[in-house]
């Protein structure tokens, strides 16, 4: 099944950011057979990076849950909010 993560920084937490990009996409790396897509949400000025959206494959909301609470992002504090909710594609 498929989820979307809507994952929304902190302000001002950009060096929390920084200092975990590596662990994070070293985490998302070990995932890829259940990423659909994934990438940073950004600004209105196209730019400034203010969170994070996955696609993810998994076997339930709980499975859902639990990558995204593994991810050294969330670990470190990170997100404001997290929204988990089930996908469905249709296109392409």
């Amino acid at each position: 099944m498929l989820f979307v993560l809507y994952c929304l920084d902190k302000p001002g937490h950009s060096d929390v950011r920084a200092a975990n990009r590596p662990d994070h996409l070293d985490y998302l790396k070990s995932k890829l057979d259940s990423i659909v897509i994934a990438g940073p949400l950004l600004g209105d000025d196209g730019e400034s990076v203010v969170g994070s959206m996955l696609v993810i494959d998994a076997a339930d909301r709980a499975g859902a849950e639990g990558f995204a609470a593994g991810d050294p992002y969330a670990k470190a504090g990170l997100f404001e909010s997290v929204a988990i909710k089930p996908y469905k594609k249709v296109l392409p």
